[in-house]
């Protein structure tokens, strides 16, 4: 997997237009909370941060998407996860290859011949043997300096059950490197939802700004009017109130903004106290919808958690084809060739060329057993694809309707917004012009403040519907490559 892998400027948040004809494969994982620990989300935490840097870095969703590749600690564990797996093909592996293996020794050894049988009425018939005239003394304990070198070769020659459990090695390897993608997506959508939330709470800081100095504008024409004599001191201290709720909305405003960039250094490996400047804009832009039918095709082709699940009952298939063939013989062979002799003396080559054949016969029940434990593993599997299919039906419609749903209510939103300052600059004027009290200036302030939270929040609620939607399809990381960004404001 490409863990460096280059995405678009502001890729996860442009229009998913083109995405509907995407093809290649990506990551995505089911709907779940969002929790705000990384002990309960690993995707939220970090590994290995950055140094701090001097003054304000600042950072484009392309740049936070690669430090959060490069330093999550989600994305990690998963590839920590792929390394056993693939270390345990290894092991199946090395049980069926040649096992070649080279041993040498020397040493001194000491015998008691009376010890392992012999005895001294047995010491007169090798004394017949001796040359005659010779006095032979035959000795019962012996020392003998042996040298000895061999080089051993075994191979399973015929091993069923064995490469049963080779090929479902290699599935499990596949399944690992489709979770590892898995992650990979994940990563990219918790960067991409908490880049989000940190540019909607710079937006709602903005705004509230602006508000601020429209609230210090009517105070201080309150205030003038007031000594002028043309207005009574209600006026004032109502302005003097509405420009003091203002700074509370502001201060408010910019803890949630500052507690938003921590959350968002903290998953992509900044130091919590890194300033930062978000160098992207909220994107806005229509999504058309495609028909049910393939946009399930596709999130079949695209989806991780699908393959890995396709993976990992293939696993199963093979695990069961191997219990079921352990009760079949396995043929193996071993030899040995080498030399052994008396160290310093003459050395005779040995060999050893051994066939060997395994039957077994009285473990049956330990077969069935075997078979039955991989067989309710491939049904639990197989029962677990099924509910996946109506789960992935049911989350594209979900957030179709809420893509849908989104887009209408920031339709309404931004409307909403729009006729909510006009509403103010009329008020504004009569107020000026000395037609009306600063009464209806404070509402129209206070219903432009609600009108621009709810515009900042269903936009991003728009993004996040988008975003959604192509987590559900699987292609995360691949539907906004290359595709600009279409900003829009009302």
């Amino acid at each position: 997997m490409k863990t460096a892998r280059k995405l678009g400027v502001a890729a996860l948040l442009m229009s998913l237009a083109s995405m509907a004809g995407a093809q290649s494969a990506s990551s995505s994982l089911p709907n779940n909370p969002s929790p705000t620990s990384s002990l309960e989300n690993a995707y939220l935490g970090s590994v290995h941060p950055l140094a701090l840097q001097p003054g304000v870095m600042s950072l484009t969703l392309d740049e936070a998407i690669r430090m959060g590749i490069e330093h999550n600690l989600g994305l990690q564990l998963a590839h920590v996860k792929q390394k056993n797996i693939r270390a345990e093909k290894l092991q199946t592996i090395n049980y069926l290859a040649p096992n070649i293996s080279l041993h040498a020794e020397t040493g001194v050894h000491q015998y008691n011949l009376m010890a392992q049988g012999f005895h001294e009425a047995e010491a007169g018939q090798f004394a017949r043997l001796a040359p005659p005239g010779s006095h032979a003394a035959f000795p019962f304990i012996t020392k003998v300096d042996v040298t000895t070198a061999q080089l051993d070769l075994s191979q399973q020659l015929f091993n069923w059950a064995g490469w049963d459990a080779w090929r479902a090695a290699n599935a499990a390897v596949k399944a690992t490197d489709y979770s590892a993608n898995s992650a990979y997506g994940l990563v990219v959508l918790n960067v991409g939802d908490l880049y989000l939330e940190a540019l909607a709470s710079g937006t709602q800081v903005h705004m509230a700004r602006a508000l601020l100095r429209s609230e210090a504008v009517t105070l201080r024409h309150s205030e003038d009017e007031h000594e002028a004599g043309t207005v009574a001191g209600l006026d004032v201290l109502r302005a003097r109130v509405a420009y003091q709720q203002q700074q509370q909305a502001l201060l408010q405003a910019q803890d949630d903004f500052a507690k938003a960039k921590i959350a968002l250094n903290r998953a992509i490996g900044l130091a919590p106290e890194q300033q930062i400047a978000l160098a992207e804009a909220a994107p806005y832009a229509n999504l058309p919808l495609m028909p049910i039918d393939r946009a399930r095709l596709e999130a079949y082709r695209n989806r991780q958690d699908y393959q890995t699940l396709q993976a990992e009952i293939k696993t199963a298939f093979y695990e069961r084809k191997a219990a079921s063939h352990q009760r079949l013989p396995s043929l193996s062979f071993h030899g040995n060739w080498g030399v052994t002799g008396i160290s310093g003396g003459l050395y005779h080559s040995t060999f050893a060329a051994v066939g060997t054949l395994s039957i077994p016969i009285f473990q049956e029940a330990k077969f069935r057993g075997d078979h039955d434990v991989a067989e309710a593993q491939l049904d639990e599997l197989r029962t677990q694809m099924q509910d996946l299919k109506q789960k992935i039906d049911e989350q594209l419609r979900d957030s179709m309707l809420d893509v849908e749903t989104s887009s209408q209510l920031m339709r309404v939103a931004a409307s909403n917004l729009h006729l909510a300052n006009e509403t103010l600059n009329d008020t504004t004027e009569r107020y000026v012009a000395g037609v009306d009290t600063n009464l209806p200036v404070i509402e129209a302030q206070a219903t432009v403040a609600q009108a621009q939270t709810r515009y900042i929040r269903s936009e991003l609620q728009y993004n996040e519907a988008k975003l959604s939607f192509a987590r559900n399809l699987g292609i995360v990381d691949q539907a906004f490559h290359g595709v600009q960004v279409a900003t829009a404001r009302p």
